[in-house]
């Protein structure tokens, strides 16, 4: 019995090394991407610091006199309201972040994204205040991350 339990377990591990898995990357950016300017109408938004964030991961220099510039248009957030009780009391939210990029060189387009907008819902308890305003506040980070991730996709493919 101990032996058979011992082999079982050499199998899963050896099923689970073969299978291909990976966690997931950003991608890498081509080399004429290695430093660019980064520029939005609010430096200070979500967005703006976390893509910042990221490109600087990558090693990318982020130099506001390059000639290369990458620009956030289009970025805005808020929420929405779903549903409401009988007592039309606001029961679903929904969380939305957007934005896309111009890229370019110079005169130059390199890339002009189209604007991604990203959602995610979470139900509202008046009796549950700061947990939900804290939920709030995760699923718009979590938006966040998915559209850095989403806009690095489109930059990865500048060569």
């Amino acid at each position: 019995m101990r032996v058979s339990w011992r082999l079982g377990l050499l199998a899963l591990a050896c099923f689970l090394a073969g299978c291909g898995f990976q966690l997931a990357e950003r991608p890498l950016l081509g080399p004429s991407l290695q430093t660019l300017a980064l520029e939005a109408d609010d430096p200070r938004s979500d967005l703006y610091l976390a893509l910042e964030r990221a490109l600087i991961a990558q090693g990318i220099q982020i130099d506001p006199t390059a000639p290369v510039r990458l620009r956030l248009v289009g970025v805005d957030t808020g929420q929405r309201v779903l549903s409401v009780s009988a007592r039309n009391v606001p029961r679903e939210y929904e969380v939305f972040y957007s934005g896309g990029f111009v890229l370019q060189d110079g005169q130059t387009l390199l890339l002009q994204s189209d604007p991604l907008t990203l959602t995610r819902d979470y139900n509202w308890s008046e009796f549950e205040v700061l947990g939900k305003v804290q939920e709030e506040a995760d699923l718009r980070a979590l938006i966040v991350d998915d559209l850095v991730d989403a806009l690095l996709r489109q930059l990865a493919t500048v060569p």
